[in-house]
């Protein structure tokens, strides 16, 4: 799979969050978290995900951000809805 062609038709085709507070506040909803290495809250979103796959992504919240061709750092991807993505894939 190639993970940032699936991550951004996720993002453009499904519902995903981007930050760690949005990822706590919407855990009930989310189908996988996407997680940078780098995140601070890493440890507590890991805790409280209860049945819901983490992933965690090789780099840091900088390259995150940059794959997603946004101009700052993401530190977690809460993904809602896949849409026409296979991004679920990386929760099995």
């Amino acid at each position: 799979m190639d993970f940032a062609k699936e991550l951004n038709r996720a993002v453009s085709t499904g519902k995903v969050y981007f930050g760690a507070k949005e990822a706590l506040q919407r855990g009930e909803e989310a189908q996988l978290f996407i997680v940078s290495q780098d995140c601070p809250r890493k440890k507590e979103l890991m805790e409280q995900s209860g049945d819901v796959p983490v992933f965690v992504y090789g780099g840091n919240g900088c390259s995150l951000g940059t794959l997603l061709k946004k101009p700052y750092a993401i530190s977690v991807i809460t993904v809602i809805d896949a849409g026409a993505s296979n991004i679920l894939d990386l929760g099995k």
